[in-house]
C-alpha cells in the first residue's frame, strides 16, 4: 500500500500518514487519476452522444440527419475551443499533485460542483417539456465535446507509461 503524501502547509483536509483515516483513504497514482478522468469524460460523452443521436433519429427524415450533424459540428467546435483547455488544465493538475492522492481528487472540488450542476441542468432540461428535436442536438453536442476532450486524458496517460 502506498503511503499517502502529506499535504503542503496550508492545505486543509489532508489525511496524515499513520492515522486510522490513512488506512481507508483510496489513494492512487497520478496515472490512475488520468484513467479515471478519461473514463468519466468518455463514458459520459458516449452516453450523451447516444441519447442525443437517438432523439435526433426519432424526428425522422432529412431533418434528423441535419440536426445530428449540427450537434456533432457544434460539439467539435465546443470541444476544440473550450474543453481542450479544461482537460489540459485538469491533466496538469493531476500530474502536479503526483501519486498517493485520493482517487476522487482527480477533479477539484470546484469541478465536482460543476459536474453536479451540469447533471442537475440535464435533469431540468429533460423535464422541461422541450421537444427531443431541441434536446437531441444539445445532447449530441455536449457528448461530442466530451469525447473530443477525453483524448487529452488518454494521451497524457499514454505519455506517463
Amino acid at each position: 500500500m502506498r503511503v499517502p503524501r502529506e499535504a503542503p502547509p496550508g492545505v486543509e483536509g489532508a489525511v496524515k500518514p499513520g492515522t486510522p483515516m490513512a488506512r481507508w483513504k483510496p489513494a492512487a497514482a497520478a496515472r490512475t487519476h488520468l484513467l479515471a478522468a478519461g473514463l468519466l469524460w468518455t463514458v459520459v460523452g458516449a452516453g450523451l452522444l447516444a441519447a442525443g443521436l437517438r432523439w435526433c433519429a426519432g424526428i425522422g427524415g432529412a431533418a434528423a440527419w441535419g440536426l445530428a450533424a449540427a450537434g456533432v459540428a457544434a460539439g467539435l467546435l465546443k470541444g476544440r475551443l473550450a474543453l481542450d483547455r479544461t482537460a489540459r488544465r485538469a491533466a496538469a493538475r493531476i500530474r502536479s499533485r503526483g501519486d498517493g492522492n485520493c482517487l476522487g481528487g482527480f477533479l477539484s472540488w470546484k469541478t465536482w460542483l460543476f459536474v453536479l450542476g451540469m447533471m442537475g441542468l440535464g435533469a431540468v432540461l429533460r423535464r422541461s417539456g422541450l421537444s427531443r428535436a431541441v434536446l437531441g442536438p444539445v445532447y449530441t453536442a455536449v457528448g461530442t465535446a466530451l469525447l473530443w476532450g477525453s483524448r487529452i486524458y488518454w494521451a497524457e496517460r499514454a505519455r506517463s507509461a
